[in-house]
């Protein structure tokens, strides 16, 4: 019996560290933000393309929209750090946001996708990623703890605003039902901080799957907050 226990905990020393090799790699790969910021931008180009599936807008339209919602909100966090953009310098993410704008828009003519589902999923990913790459920017360039969150959460989700602005629709950050939105973003940005102020490991990883599993779950089980409604609205069917 003694040593079957010691070949249990044995075996269980072995997984963990594979595992923890595993998060080290993992998170010594989402800590370059360069792959980051590519992976990031991609995936909110297909979103873009996405989200106009109904709105007949042609290809050219689809190129401006993809990448106007791939580049919106790292743009707005680079004006409000007064740095310069951070793919002004770097051709490689037009060309890449481009040609997945132009892919995503050909595959989903030709293949039944059930565009709201991949919709939601990529949109979770790429606010995921560069909700922690605002934060992380912003501690770089020595932002307090407070607006480095609030860089943060305005690159994860402006470029989904400035998207569904242009779609003339409500931005999703502010759509009832829409199951956690910002929120998931917002409490990632806090771990992200959290875990660099304590010198915590793994702030990368933990920040990114958090985000991603708030809002997929919330998806999937329709979690979400209160809403506001105005009790003294008067109604029409009782005037009095």
């Amino acid at each position: 019996m003694h040593e079957f226990i010691q070949q249990i905990l044995g075996f269980l020393g072995i997984v963990l560290t594979y595992l923890q090799h595993g998060l080290d790699l993992l998170e010594q790969t989402l800590s370059h933000s360069s792959p980051l910021e590519h992976f990031g931008a991609i995936t909110a180009a297909i979103t873009g393309v996405l989200a106009a599936r109904s709105k007949k807008i042609d290809v050219f339209g689809i190129l401006v929209l993809g990448f106007v919602t791939a580049v919106g909100g790292g743009s707005i966090r680079d004006l409000c750090l007064d740095t310069r953009m951070w793919w002004i310098d770097a051709p490689s993410f037009t060309i890449a946001i481009l040609i997945t704008c132009l892919i995503t828009f050909f595959l989903a003519r030709l293949t039944r996708l059930q565009h709201r589902k991949l919709l939601d999923v990529a949109d979770a990913f790429a606010m995921a990623l560069f909700t922690a790459l605002g934060t992380w920017k912003a501690l770089k360039f020595g932002t307090d703890y407070v607006n480095s969150i609030m860089m943060g959460v305005i690159t994860g989700v402006a470029g989904g605003i400035i998207r569904d602005v242009l779609l003339g629709t409500i931005p999703n950050v502010l759509r009832p039902g829409i199951y956690l939105y910002a929120t998931a973003s917002v409490c990632g940005s806090v771990i992200f901080v959290c875990f660099d102020a304590f010198d915590i490991p793994y702030k990368w990883t933990v920040s990114i799957c958090v985000i991603l599993a708030l809002r997929l779950s919330a998806i999937h089980w329709k979690l979400s907050l209160p809403e506001y409604h105005d009790t003294d609205e008067i109604s029409p069917q009782n005037p009095s």
